[in-house]
């Protein structure tokens, strides 16, 4: 579908198990070629893909926002990340090695850090592109092929990924796409020639592919859902404070799984924050997200709109106060009137127990929560399922330290939320899912060691 505007764009056949099977073998006969080529050769490869992406940035960026709904000028954000983290793990690909080790005697020992061989990555709908560069850029740059499942949402643009590839110059099938839902990934999730999973997605999801996995001793990297704290010290800049909230909520029309959703904030400034986060809401641009002013375009589908509306009539219903927004929104142009569009929301007066605090929404529904001492609200903060993230705003650094020590969230921001350099390990902890996309910590997920010891006299036998 069009989200912006409802009007179906394309039509796309599910892949069933021959298909994926196809794609498996395809990827596997690739590995073989790739896996033996230097990490140098390899990086080349993976340089001229982040050249094309940013050559084509304004096209893919297009292509993403009618994909997604997602504001152009997000969408320009996640193109760049994306060639970003190619160029990243290409620099990456050289250096990957193993260590020598010196034992008694002139032996020795030494270890091979090897690709795992045809990887699956299964993608969510709220970063297409950029979540399918993040999982293929460090299992190609390990050596490893792999074989993708974009959302059925979002099908288009990882389309487009699997073409530059081949136009930089991965062996063919190195990096195969397939389309489907719940019956795709399990014919990936059960292959018996896939090496290992990694999944973006939601909790319950995650939970089954874990399950098929273990059927085949298979690695899996899970990132998954979120209900992250933001918490507002009284000393905080109170301007940066508002940018902050508004970043940790309002991204990808809340649409993100490391949003800082319960909004703590210091009693003291209560009034003064709301207040400033209200009005600033308030002047969020809906509408047709590629226009170049428009800040919030449209949710991915009527369904997932109409969820959203539920989660907030339920926290009126247990006496949250909608401070703004919440409700639907009809844009004045008549080819958008049956997009999936919506007010951005922020909710007071909420409690800890609240469906809205306790639940994760994935829509732009804030819910501010007051605190009085630091030792209350980072105890209040951990209490949750979840732990992709949380964020601090002080001016004091020993207690900004202090409190994301504290938290136990995998992805910590201070004075800052949803900044994500593809230089810093990204994942969660408790239900979140683990393993880590982004950083060095990812070449970890995508290779395995293999130890070598070298006896350089006789064998000494007991026997």
């Amino acid at each position: 579908f069009k989200i912006c505007s409802g009007r179906v764009i394309s039509k796309l056949l599910c892949s069933g198990e021959k298909e994926v099977d196809l794609a498996v073998q395809s990827a596997k006969a690739a590995f073989k070629i790739w896996s033996q080529m230097s990490g140098m050769e390899r990086s080349r490869v993976l340089l001229e893909a982040a050249r094309i992406i940013r050559e084509q940035r304004e096209e893919i960026a297009t292509l993403e926002t009618i994909n997604n709904g997602k504001s152009i000028f997000e969408a320009r954000v996640d193109i760049d990340i994306s060639w970003q983290c190619l160029e990243y793990y290409a620099g990456l690909a050289g250096s990957l090695a193993g260590e020598h080790i010196q034992l008694p005697g002139g032996s020795f020992g030494y270890t091979r850090r090897e690709p795992l061989g045809v990887c699956v990555g299964i993608g969510a709908w709220n970063y297409p592109f950029q979540i399918a560069c993040w999982k293929s850029a460090p299992a190609l740059a390990c050596g490893n092929a792999m074989v993708f499942k974009p959302s059925p949402f979002t099908p288009i643009s990882v389309v487009k990924l699997a073409e530059i590839f081949t136009e930089a110059g991965v062996p063919k099938g190195l990096f195969n796409v397939v389309q489907g839902g719940v019956a795709t990934g399990q014919f990936l999730c059960h292959h018996p020639d896939v090496a290992k999973i990694s999944f973006t997605g939601s909790v319950p999801t995650g939970i089954k592919i874990m399950e098929m996995a273990a059927k085949g001793i298979k690695p899996v990297t899970l990132e998954l859902g979120g209900k992250s704290p933001l918490i507002i010290f009284s000393d905080c800049a109170l301007e940066n404070a508002v940018n902050g909230a508004l970043m940790a909520n309002f991204l990808t029309q809340g649409e993100v799984c490391c949003n800082g959703t319960r909004v703590f904030v210091e009693r003291k400034i209560l009034d003064a924050f709301t207040k400033e986060v209200v009005k600033r809401t308030q002047k969020i641009k809906i509408g047709d997200p590629l226009l170049e002013d428009t800040r919030m375009g449209a949710l991915i589908n009527r369904p997932h709109l109409d969820r959203v509306q539920g989660f907030i009539k339920q926290a009126k219903e247990q006496g949250a106060e909608v401070l703004c927004g919440g409700d639907l929104y009809v844009p004045d142009d008549p080819k958008l009137k049956n997009g999936y569009y919506m007010r951005p929301c922020v909710l007071g007066n909420c409690t800890d127990d609240m469906t809205c605090v306790k639940e994760e929404i994935f829509g732009p529904v804030m819910s501010v929560l007051p605190f009085d001492t630091e030792e209350e609200v980072v105890e209040r903060a951990n209490n949750t399922k979840f732990g992709l993230a949380g964020g601090v705003f002080t001016r004091d650094i020993q207690k900004a330290h202090r409190v994301v020590a504290a938290l136990k969230a995998g992805m910590c921001f201070i004075n800052n939320y949803n900044i994500s350099p593809v230089e810093l390990p990204f994942g969660g902890y408790k239900a979140s899912g683990f393993g880590r996309e982004n950083g060095r910590a990812a070449i970890e997920y995508y290779s395995q060691l293999k130890t070598v010891c070298v006896e350089m006299g006789d064998v000494e036998s007991v026997f």
